[in-house]
């Protein structure tokens, strides 16, 4: 990294809030712009990879895009609220302005998965950089087998992108499958973990990739589930939540074995994690 994309990486961008969509009661979809033309045309990302989000006076925090990479001009995230900043940004409305750095990181290889069926697994606010991998893989739908969703959340409310997954159903062999932990009137699906239905995948063996997102804990039920599935080491990809406060691998804050998750991941193969499973678990 040369000294002025070094220096560029420390500053924010200032962007503006084109809109914010209540998914449910914790979480919101934040549309931003930025408010330069500059900054805007040379913003691109691909799914998975996260920008550094600042509210002026309380702090930055990190946030996956999970939009497509193809919506030039603009980009969505989606926020959790849990911590001074979430709180924050929740008071925040249409016109306001918070500051951006990023792109960051490793998103998901979508070019290795060509060709072949592709199995996502997103457990909880996981979901949005894969749904950002979904859109991409929805918008050129030819190169891709058959798409299989996962979705596990505890409780029916947290259930996020409700207006996305319909839309995402109608395009030829996406199959969206939703589990919840918490039984209640309003729900009459699949009550369990995300592994719990993965009954409902077709194994493909050397012809299907595995993408997923989530705590940890799940993440390590996944990978046995994917195992099963005959999803060799190498077409799994796992995004690490991790603390990210740096954004480029000065902190350590994110640090795992000799990988720092916001430089060298947060997207990472097993087959490259596979050997520090008591550090990422």
């Amino acid at each position: 990294m040369n000294m002025q994309r070094k220096n560029e990486s420390y500053k924010p961008k200032p962007a503006v809030i084109k809109s914010v969509t209540v998914e449910n009661p914790r979480v919101r979809t934040f549309r931003l712009a930025f408010l330069k033309k500059e900054d805007s045309e040379s913003f691109s990302f691909r799914p998975g990879q996260f920008a550094m989000i600042s509210v002026p006076g309380i702090g930055e925090a990190p946030f996956s895009m999970c939009s497509s990479p193809y919506d030039r001009g603009s980009f969505e995230i989606s926020v959790r609220k849990i911590g001074n900043v979430t709180n924050s940004m929740f008071s925040l409305n249409r016109g306001d302005v918070i500051g951006v750095r990023g792109p960051f990181g490793h998103g998901y290889p979508l070019e290795k998965c060509k060709g072949r069926d592709v199995l996502i697994v997103a457990g909880g606010i996981g979901f949005p950089p894969l749904g950002s991998a979904i859109e991409c893989i929805l918008k050129s739908r030819e190169d891709y087998g058959k798409v299989w969703v996962i979705y596990g959340v505890k409780d029916f409310e947290d259930i996020i992108y409700r207006n996305r997954m319909k839309r995402w159903t109608s395009h030829r062999d996406v199959n969206i499958s939703i589990t919840i932990e918490t039984p209640c009137e309003e729900w009459k699906g699949c009550i369990g973990r995300v592994t719990d239905i993965f009954s409902n995948v077709r194994k493909s063996g050397r012809n299907m990739v595995g993408l997923s997102c989530g705590p940890p804990i799940m993440l390590k039920f996944v990978i046995d589930g994917f195992r099963k599935l005959g999803i060799e080491d190498a077409n799994m990809y796992v995004s690490l939540e991790r603390m990210m406060q740096c954004g480029i691998g000065k902190c350590g804050h994110c640090n795992i074995g000799n990988k720092y998750v916001c430089t060298d991941g947060p997207v990472f193969s097993y087959a490259e994690i596979k050997n520090m499973l008591e550090k990422v678990w």
